[in-house]
């Protein structure tokens, strides 16, 4: 993007963004969407979204709960990223948190409708990934 000094000229050049983009004097907003995404990359954020997950379990877990936290973590990360994605294994899981650990389920929740996931799950079809949005979105799964 350039700016003409002289006057209130822009002149921006957009390559591949999939959503909105706004410009405007003073102030920039770029959102950039990763809509093309392939699954192999999805796949490697989530596993990042998980590792991040699993680190905020040892933070927020009490230590007598911080190992099966973790390998509720684990159960979850497997369960999303199968090649058929277990939408009630995680929901069985988002509500182990829900009665074990209350404090971590807004974590664990963020990362459920994260679009990344979104993408992992959209690879198994748009119902399954519709049905993730309708599951972990609606203000029932809210902690």
């Amino acid at each position: 993007m350039t700016n003409d000094q002289k006057g209130d000229h822009f002149e921006v050049h957009i390559g591949s963004v999939s959503g909105p983009v706004h410009t405007g004097k003073g102030d920039i907003l770029v959102e950039q969407w990763q809509a093309n995404m392939t699954r192999g990359e999805a796949l490697e954020a989530a596993h990042q979204l998980f590792a991040e997950l699993r680190a905020q379990m040892a933070e927020q877990a009490p230590p007598e709960m911080e190992e099966e936290a973790k390998a509720k973590v684990d159960a979850l990360e497997e369960a999303v990223t199968a090649k058929t994605p277990d939408l009630e294994k995680m929901a069985r899981i988002r509500e182990w948190f829900v009665k074990h650990l209350p404090s971590a389920v807004g974590t664990v929740t963020s990362v459920l409708v994260n679009p990344i996931l979104g993408k992992v799950v959209e690879a198994a079809g748009d119902l399954a990934a519709e049905q993730l949005r309708q599951r972990f979105s609606s203000p029932e799964n809210s902690p």
